[in-house]
């Protein structure tokens, strides 16, 4: 979280929410990536050590990390610290309750739908490339989670044609309901963000149906091997 140490962009500065916005954000995913290190395919149990030896980490952390922003020129902020400590026990809330995978799911719609939505009204000085890797790779991640949910829900093989409705139909909906709502909101809909949206849609599912054929198609001719090399 070296960020955090650093003075703030113009962009964030000027953007329509409070800095604790992103102190709660940052804290929310940097305890899913210790989960994760940890033990991604356990939920939280309150009764082992591990749980509490995160939390003690990343609370220490909030306090040494509020304490240095002043020797780069930012201020220490106690409500800081709150929202540091509001983000790492949502994230422990929400593992005790979903799977890593759903929860994840989940942190990543909630995070995408706030950048573009209170982001987006100041973001003229942000560079046009950083917003559009931000929503190819946002939604490509997004995508990458979703299929990893309905891995263990969805009764189809990749490498089926009809995969691809249930990998993508998802993502897609997101998408338009994020896009949406912040035309509705008065952000606008812009239309190049769909589009770039969509592309990081496609190539992630595109691509693992095409590793899911070539899977397929590798394991047929290695069985049809087998079945000549027996008779």
């Amino acid at each position: 979280m070296p960020l955090a140490r650093v003075p703030w962009p113009c962009w964030v500065v000027q953007a329509p929410m409070p800095d604790k916005i992103f102190h709660y954000l940052a804290y929310l995913v940097l305890v899913f990536l210790l989960w994760f290190a940890i033990s991604p395919n356990k939920k939280v149990n309150w009764r082992k050590a591990a749980v509490w030896w995160v939390l003690f980490v990343v609370v220490w952390y909030g306090v040494v990390d509020e304490v240095l922003q002043g020797y780069v020129g930012r201020t220490c902020d106690v409500m800081d610290f709150f929202a540091d400590l509001g983000g790492t026990l949502t994230s422990l809330i929400l593992l005790t309750i979903f799977s890593f995978w759903s929860a994840s799911l989940v942190v990543t719609g909630a995070i995408i739908f706030v950048l573009t939505n209170f982001i987006r009204a100041d973001t003229a000085e942000l560079p046009p490339v950083i917003n559009a890797a931000f929503h190819l790779f946002a939604y490509g991640f997004f995508t990458m989670l979703w299929i990893r949910y309905i891995h263990h829900f969805l009764p189809i093989k990749a490498s089926q044609p009809k995969w691809l409705i249930g990998a993508s139909a998802m993502p897609i909906g997101f998408l338009l309901a994020v896009e949406l709502f912040s035309a509705v909101a008065g952000g606008g809909f812009r239309l190049s963000c769909v589009i770039i949206s969509a592309v990081g849609i496609a190539a992630v599912v595109i691509a693992i149906h095409l590793i899911a054929l070539c899977r397929k198609v590798s394991l047929t001719g290695f069985r049809g091997g087998l079945t000549q090399n027996d008779s």
